[in-house]
């Protein structure tokens, strides 16, 4: 198991929700889990990009994190859900305000990725 060798900053608030949400699926894991979707198959089908294994990372790390919770109902097959904490659900309203200025800068946020990325693909280019 990976164990950190430097101790992380946190010294204001900003560095703390960073250590928490670091992890490209914590947010969209969090939303989902918020929408009803619980199981972990469930999430793999909305976040089909991401492996099954980086989901179950990140699951782990938001349940370490006091956000979420998992149930492990003794049936065979196992079955498995996640909730959110109390804790984890004060995250939602933050969530959607980044969506929703997300949504209010779709265009402009789109342009500067996609000129991020067509231009490391024309960096490569030019470099082979």
């Amino acid at each position: 198991m990976y164990k950190r060798k430097i101790i992380p900053n946190l010294n204001c608030g900003l560095d703390l929700i960073g250590e928490v949400l670091y992890g490209k699926w914590k947010i969209r894991l969090l939303w989902f889990i918020n929408e009803g979707h619980k199981r972990p198959s469930e999430l793999q089908r909305k976040i089909p990009d991401a492996s099954r294994r980086v989901l179950n990372i990140q699951l782990k790390e938001l349940e370490e994190h006091e956000l979420v919770t998992r149930i492990i109902y003794p049936v065979v097959p196992p079955k498995v859900e996640y909730n959110l904490t109390e804790f984890g659900k004060t995250l939602i309203p933050v969530i959607a305000t980044l969506g929703q200025w997300s949504d209010e800068h779709e265009d402009r946020l789109r342009d500067v990725i996609l000129k991020q990325v067509v231009g490391s693909d024309l960096d490569d280019a030019l470099i082979s």
